[in-house]
């Protein structure tokens, strides 16, 4: 994330770049909404698309109130811990305030957008399980107690893990890759595993939807990305093209593990392969020249493609593969950062091949290991929290029937209310299940 110096005031073509950046980086989640939504069963889909849509509403108003004042305002004591609470409800920030060259205001909806789909992330590992209100209580605290902070020590300019570590990340691959793999790992050991994980095949119910949703959050992440330069530049301009070459990568990757190991490549493959190149690119974008980007890319795809079976060997049931998509892929980006960083880029930083040797690689990895224990500790304790005082997992029966009847009283189906056609419904849902496509 890159923070110009203010001096120069407003620059209306880096303005015009950040506002079209902001409402890609937002499109985003309702993306992830039908990308999930098509991942899970068809009794759970309006209920994960739900998830994601109400942690827009959510992390909007805590983030407005003392999100962005916490992560973005000035340091507390001077240990890039976390910021003060000067900017409280946007206090004292006005239209003409400005960051870098673009307005204040502009540049908080825009770091909004990276707290929103953060949380809704998370939402995947415990699919077809949670308790809608649970989830809500939950993404509002989250947002407070370990985005919040997380983002203030790797974005913001007297954060611990930029300035005083030295550790590289352009765009979230901590703050929001690793961030919400942690996290999701968390919430899945605490939550338990779905009835009948291993035993019942929890195929996705439309292939298509997740296809869809795939190509909404690839066109996003150009403004993911290129829009963290925070200008109409030539990072900018890298960081896209960086960006598009590891999606493709990622995506050629995971299809070349499927078909030399399963003999056919899937459509569920390259959407998942995609994802998983173009989380890897989000911390090192800005760091590593199109070479590199090719390299991380096509490293997530296959490392991932293998760390998507790693939840039936330990036994914890991840339900749409957050950690061993957005986690690995995560740490793999952020940690090459060390390996493939040419100075070209950074300013100065270079990483092991282009001879700046491994000081750079062993600061990624603190980074990495830090907030991934950070994430997963405090993640853990919410959610127990949330579930001694109102019960975070779904009662066995609305689990079997389907969240979106039991919480939601409607179907994929239609509009019904309960009380009108919910044996009908519940009959439906569980022969469309039974015959859900193959993964």
């Amino acid at each position: 994330m890159l923070l110009a110096d203010s001096t120069a005031g407003l620059d209306t073509g880096d303005t015009a770049w950040l506002l079209a950046s902001t409402a890609l980086v937002l499109l985003m989640t309702p993306g992830l909404a039908l990308f999930y939504g098509g991942m899970v069963r068809t009794k759970s889909v309006l209920n994960m698309i739900m998830m994601s849509f109400v942690s827009i509403a959510v992390v909007t108003v805590v983030w407005l109130l003392a999100g962005y004042s916490l992560a973005f305002g000035e340091d507390a004591g001077g240990w890039g811990l976390i910021g003060r609470l000067d900017h409280l409800g946007m206090a004292g920030i006005t239209p003409a305030s400005l960051t870098g060259h673009v307005p204040t205001l502009l540049f908080a909806t825009f770091q909004l957008t990276f707290a929103i789909i953060t949380a809704a992330l998370i939402s995947g590992a415990i699919a077809d399980r949670a308790k809608f209100g649970s989830w809500v209580a939950f993404t509002a605290v989250w947002t407070l107690l370990v985005y919040v902070p997380v983002a203030h020590w790797v974005f913001a300019p007297g954060g611990w893990i930029l300035s005083k570590l030295g550790a590289l990340d352009f765009a979230g691959g901590t703050v929001v890759e690793v961030n919400c793999g942690a996290s999701g790992l968390a919430l899945a050991l605490l939550l338990g595993p779905r009835i009948g994980f291993r035993k019942e095949a929890m195929r996705p119910h439309s292939l298509p939807l997740v296809l869809l949703g795939a190509g909404l959050l690839w066109f996003g992440w150009f403004g993911f990305n290129a829009g963290s330069a925070l200008g109409a530049n030539g990072m900018a301009a890298a960081a896209l093209l960086n960006t598009q070459a590891a999606g493709c990568t990622g995506l050629l990757g995971w299809l070349l593990v499927e078909k030399r190991r399963d003999g056919h490549a899937t459509t569920l493959g390259a959407a998942s392969g995609a994802v998983a190149g173009l989380v890897a690119i989000t911390p090192s974008c800005g760091s590593v020249d199109l070479l590199g980007a090719l390299v991380v890319g096509l490293a997530a795809g296959v490392v991932c493609s293998y760390a998507v079976s790693w939840k039936f060997r330990f036994g914890f049931d991840d339900s749409l593969d957050v950690v061993g998509v957005h986690f690995v892929a995560g740490v793999i980006g952020t940690v090459l950062i060390g390996v493939f960083a040419t100075a070209t880029m950074t300013g100065g930083v270079a990483g092991l091949l282009h001879g700046g040797g491994l000081g750079q690689s062993g600061k990624q990895l603190v980074a990495v290991l830090v907030v991934a224990v950070y994430a997963f500790v405090v993640t853990y304790g919410i959610g127990k929290a949330i579930d001694r005082v109102m019960g975070f997992r779904a009662p066995a029966e609305d689990e079997l029937t389907g969240l979106d009847l039991a919480v939601h009283a409607e179907t994929a189906y239609d509009h019904g209310v309960l009380g009108h056609g919910t044996a009908a419904h519940a009959t439906v849902l569980a022969h469309s299940s039974d015959k859900a496509p193959a993964l």
